[in-house]
C-alpha cells in the first residue's frame, strides 16, 4: 500500500503548483470538489507491442536472431561485441557477450506526456536484459536513450534494478516511468523507438529469449473527478484471496512485507488465476513458518534494488510472464466499462488508486498509492475487489461503491489529507493472460487496446 518515495510522488511535488493554476487553489480536504469533468471521445492512450515473427523480423538487429514458432522472439545468435557491467547494487563488475534489437519508430496516436514500457522475456540463469526508450519531441527535438529497467527474472547474477538521475530538461524517467517535466507547456513525446539488449556471460550458448516488447504512451487530461459510467452485467471471478497484511516483517530485504506487498500479492493472485504457480523447488528458500509462500516469493522476484520496493509496475508484469505462456502489459484503462468488457470474458486487472480513507467507503485506511485485484461487478455495478490490504485471506474480498472506486482510479489529481494537490493514477492497470485465450478473452483485450 504505501510505498517508498518515488516518481509518482515526485511527479504529484512537481506539478501541485501548474494544477493549481489550471485548475483552481488547492482546496482543503473535505471542501467541495470541482465540478464534475465532461465526456470526452478524445484518444488518451496508445499501446504498440511488439509480439510476433514479422515484428522481430523488422527494426533494427545487432547479433540477435528471430525465431519463429507457437510464441515467437528473438534471442542471441551471433554476439555484437563484449561490455562489462558494474552491479550498483553488488559492486561486482563482470564481462557480458551481448546483441540488441530496436524496434522501427512508432509514432503514437496520442501525442504522450506519459509512457510506461512492458516486456516479456525468459533470462535463464548466466542472462539478463536491458530494456531503453528514445523518443522524439513535438517541438522536433529527440531524447537520449533512457533506461527504463535493467531486469532477470532471478537475482543470481545482476541485481534488477530501475535507474535514477535520468533527465534531459524536457522529460525524466521515474523509476518505471518516462514523464514530460511540464506537461502545461504542451511539449509531448510525439513518437519513440525501444531497445531491448540481451546479455549472456561470454563463452557460452546462453541466452535470453524475448516474446514482448512494447510500452503504453499517454495523455489522461488533468482531472479531479471523472465522467460516471454506466454498469454493466454483473459477473465475478473466483481469484486466490492473499493477504500482505499476514506478511508483515518478512524479509526487511524485499521491503519487509505488509503494506509495501501490495504489488507481488496482486500479481501471484491472478497467476494463479491462470493455473500457475511457483513450484515446491523455488519456494525452497521460503521459511517454512510462513504462510502462503508463493507472495513471499512474488515480492523477492519483482523487488527493484534501486526503488527499494516491489512496486516497479513492469517488474510486476514481467514477473507474471516468467510462468509458463503467459502475457502480461502494463497500460491504462478509461472508466470500469472497460474492466467490466474483461471481466465478463474472464480476465481479471489489477488496478492502482490513491485516496484518503473517507473517499472509498469500508476500505478502512488511506493511501498515497495501492494495487488491488478487480475480480467482478455486482448487480448494481459495484466493484468486488480482492484487496490485499486486509487481515487475513478470507477478508480480502471486499465490495467498493462504484462511484468512489472509479474516481479514486480514474483521477489524475487528488488533495490529499495536507489539503495540497497531489497526483492520481490515471488508470493504471496490469493485465496478465495466457498466450492462447479464448476467441472472447482476445476480443476483449482487443476493446481495449491490447493485442
Amino acid at each position: 500500500m504505501a510505498r517508498p518515495a518515488s516518481r509518482r510522488t515526485v511527479i504529484g511535488a512537481a506539478v501541485a503548483a501548474a494544477s493549481a493554476g489550471a485548475l483552481g487553489s488547492a482546496a482543503p480536504a473535505g471542501a467541495a470538489a470541482p465540478p464534475r469533468a465532461a465526456p470526452t471521445a478524445a484518444r488518451t492512450v496508445d499501446n504498440r507491442f511488439w509480439t510476433t515473427y514479422t515484428d522481430w523480423r523488422c527494426g533494427d538487429a545487432a547479433g540477435v536472431r528471430a525465431v519463429a514458432g507457437q510464441r515467437p522472439g528473438i534471442v542471441i545468435g551471433t554476439p555484437a561485441g563484449a561490455t562489462e557491467y558494474t552491479d550498483p547494487h553488488t559492486g561486482r563488475t563482470e564481462s557480458w557477450e551481448y546483441a540488441a534489437w530496436t524496434s522501427p519508430e512508432h509514432r503514437s496516436t496520442v501525442p504522450a506526456t506519459e509512457l510506461v514500457a512492458s516486456w516479456n522475456a525468459a533470462t535463464p540463469a548466466g542472462t539478463w536484459i536491458r530494456v531503453e526508450l528514445r523518443g522524439r519531441y513535438s517541438d522536433g527535438g529527440e531524447t537520449p536513450w533512457f533506461v527504463l529497467g535493467i531486469w532477470a527474472a532471478g537475482d543470481g547474477d545482476i541485481r534488477r534494478t530501475s535507474v535514477d538521475g535520468q533527465g534531459d530538461g524536457k522529460a525524466s524517467v521515474w523509476t518505471d516511468t518516462f514523464a514530460i517535466d511540464d506537461a502545461a507547456s504542451g511539449l509531448r513525446l510525439t513518437s519513440y523507438r525501444l531497445r531491448v539488449t540481451l546479455y549472456r556471460r561470454p563463452g557460452t550458448r546462453l541466452t535470453p529469449t524475448v516474446w514482448r516488447l512494447g510500452a503504453m504512451a499517454s495523455d489522461v487530461p488533468d482531472r479531479f473527478e471523472v465522467p460516471a459510467s454506466v454498469p454493466g452485467a454483473a459477473r465475478e471471478l473466483l481469484v486466490p484471496r492473499y493477504s500482505q497484511n499476514t506478511h508483515v516483517g518478512q524479509y526487511p530485504e524485499y521491503d519487509n512485507g505488509g503494506e509495501a506487498w501490495c504489488s507481488p500479492t496482486s500479481s501471484q493472485m491472478i497467476v494463479e488465476y491462470w493455473g500457475r504457480r511457483p513450484t515446491a523447488e523455488e519456494l525452497a528458500w521460503v521459511n517454512p513458518d510462513f504462510d502462503d509462500p508463493q507472495v513471499c516469493h512474488a515480492a523477492r522476484f519483482t523487488y527493484d534494488h534501486q526503488y527499494a520496493g516491489c512496486g516497479n509496475w513492469p517488474f510486476n508484469a514481467a514477473y507474471a510472464a516468467t510462468y509458463r505462456d503467459m502475457n502480461a502489459v502494463v497500460t491504462r484503462l478509461t472508466s470500469l466499462t472497460d474492466l467490466e468488457t474483461l471481466v465478463r470474458a474472464g480476465v481479471p486487472a489489477i488496478t492502482s488508486q490513491s485516496f484518503l480513507k473517507e473517499e472509498l467507503t469500508g476500505a478502512g485506511y488511506g493511501t498515497s498509492g495501492h494495487l488491488m485485484t478487480v475480480v467482478g461487478f455486482t448487480p448494481a455495478g459495484d466493484v468486488v475487489a480482492n484487496d490485499p490490504a486486509s487481515p487475513s485471506n478470507e477478508a480480502v474480498r471486499r465490495v467498493y461503491r462504484r462511484a468512489e472506486w472509479e474516481r479514486i482510479w480514474l483521477r489524475t489529481k487528488r488533495y490529499n489529507a495536507s489539503g495540497k494537490v497531489v497526483s492520481g493514477t490515471g488508470g493504471i492497470c496490469y493485465l496478465y493472460w495466457p498466450t492462447r485465450p479464448t476467441a472472447a478473452q482476445r476480443k476483449a483485450l482487443a476493446a481495449v487496446g491490447v493485442h
